[in-house]
């Protein structure tokens, strides 16, 4: 992988722990030679991920929709920054700029990504890993969630891989390199869906 593309939002939760993470994600992508494509902010863990990945001396691309630039969050020190109409052009260049997802904790944003991402992988617009940092279990849950909705039937048998997840980032990256994509819905028998 060249490129990922990292969820994570512009929070600053109370606990450090989720600053540091970010941080020390960036550092490490940078360190491997992974290009990071994220948000373009410059606060919360968004700013701490390019912070990290920048002073690691990594490829930074951030893409930012035109009215979060207004607001003066845009982070003008990346190596690229793309200023887009909105969200879902933000989310177009992650996929077309990106050898994958990973996620890091987040709120709303960052779910939203995620389940795009699954999503654009289960009808094949992409085929691309989709990982998940679970770092100090923040996503059991969802996790939990993702396995009661494939018990019950509505996430496919071929599907139900497609969330890498894992609590370590070098264990979530080696996984991620070794992804092999599912059977897209658009490739499916009738039979199958």
């Amino acid at each position: 992988m060249k490129r990922i593309a990292v969820y994570c939002g512009s929070a600053t939760p109370a606990d450090p722990r989720y600053i540091l993470l970010a941080r020390a994600v960036g550092e490490e992508l940078a360190r491997r030679d992974i290009g990071l494509v994220y948000g373009g902010g410059r606060l919360g863990r968004m700013g701490a991920l390019a912070g990290g990945a920048l002073a690691a001396g990594g490829e930074v691309i951030g893409v930012i929709p035109e009215a979060l630039v207004a607001g003066e969050v845009a982070n003008h020190e990346c190596t690229q920054l793309h200023v887009v109409p909105g969200m879902h052009e933000r989310k177009r260049i992650f996929t077309d700029l990106s050898d994958g997802f990973l996620t890091l904790p987040g709120g709303v944003g960052t779910m939203d990504e995620l389940w795009e991402a699954v999503s654009w992988a289960q009808l094949g617009y992409h085929a691309k890993p989709v990982g998940l940092l679970n770092a100090f279990g923040f996503f059991d849950h969802l996790l939990a969630f993702n396995r009661h909705m494939a018990e019950t039937g509505f996430v496919r048998p071929h599907h139900q891989g497609i969330i890498i997840a894992e609590p370590e980032l070098d264990l979530l990256l080696a996984r991620m390199a070794a992804h092999e994509p599912p059977v897209p819905i658009t490739k499916m028998k009738a039979s199958d869906l």
